[in-house]
């Protein structure tokens, strides 16, 4: 192969790659945003972590390509996962506040039960010594 062709094999190849990444990202965003305050058992720190995983590998793929290379389908799709990671934040926000809400629930009703004057027997016992 040439030169030209030795780089259209790259740039092929870096296309099929930020498609394929892409596609992955935008099921990791759709999975979570439909999981995310209505599925108990969803591991929002694993879902996290292969986001993040994604955006990296996007990030190298797009310093290794000139943004005149990149496919309109691409750019479109990016401007779809954008919409996606806007409803993702705003859901994943309202999950962390409800967290929030709910910890600090627990925290003040134990606070209130340690407070109410009474002690356990182990307490007493302690205070027998």
């Amino acid at each position: 192969m040439n030169e030209t062709g030795a780089e259209h094999m790259e740039v092929v190849s870096n296309d099929h790659r930020i498609k394929t990444v892409l596609g992955r990202l935008e099921m990791i965003v759709d999975n979570e945003n439909q999981r995310l305050g209505t599925d108990a058992g969803f591991d929002l720190k694993v879902s996290n972590a292969h986001k993040s995983r994604c955006l990296y590998e996007l990030t190298m793929l797009f310093r290794s390509t000139e943004p005149k290379e990149l496919a309109v389908a691409h750019i479109d799709q990016m401007h779809h996962l954008k919409e996606k990671l806007a409803i993702n934040a705003r859901r994943v926000e309202a999950h962390l506040h409800a967290v929030r809400a709910v910890a600090d629930l627990l925290k003040n009703a134990a606070r209130e039960a340690d407070g109410d004057g009474t002690y356990t027997q182990e307490q007493f016992r302690y205070g027998e010594m």
